[in-house]
């Protein structure tokens, strides 16, 4: 009797081994095939947003080869304006006319109400148009605009077209 109890307690703890070792490589290969899928379908996330960052960047005259070389006079003996440098300037003068007591002019609108319009936000398409949008923090709109840069490195702007959203 204390044999055959001997022989069950054996059986007992090799089937508990064998359930045991099976579960645990089970679970690792579980573990492995959901870190495969999740870095998989991160992957694919990140592509995705790669790709709609760049269609979102087309228009951009960060993204722009043509744009950029139009800033670039050294071979008829001018000068070079790097357009890293640009964007910034233009925006920042393209911004500071938000101080106007009657609004940036360059929205193309006039004061409505008590409030004045100013540009929030800008974007420089390329090496002649930027697209700004514009509110009096009741009414939205967007204008495009074009701008210049003289040989003296003055920027002027001019409103080619303007858009005010209805309430």
């Amino acid at each position: 009797m204390k044999k055959s109890l001997m022989l069950y307690l054996f059986i007992l703890a090799i089937l508990m081994n064998v359930f045991t070792y099976m579960f645990y490589s089970r679970e690792v290969k579980f573990g492995e095939e959901r870190y495969e899928k999740t870095t998989k379908k991160l992957r694919d996330s990140i592509n995705l947003v790669t790709a709609k960052l760049a269609d979102a960047d087309y228009f951009s005259l960060e993204h722009n080869e043509n744009a950029q070389n139009y800033f670039d006079n050294s071979a008829s003996g001018g000068k070079v304006i790097l357009f890293e440098k640009l964007i910034p300037v233009v925006t920042e003068k393209l911004l500071d006319f938000n101080a106007n007591p009657k609004g940036n002019p360059y929205t193309g609108q006039d004061q409505i109400g008590p409030n004045k319009f100013i540009i929030n936000k800008v974007k420089i398409l390329n090496h002649r148009w930027i697209i700004a949008d514009y509110s009096n923090g009741e009414m939205w709109g967007e204008v495009l605009l074009k701008f210049f840069v003289d040989n003296d490195d003055n920027i002027t702007f001019e409103v080619n077209q303007t858009w005010l959203y209805q309430k």
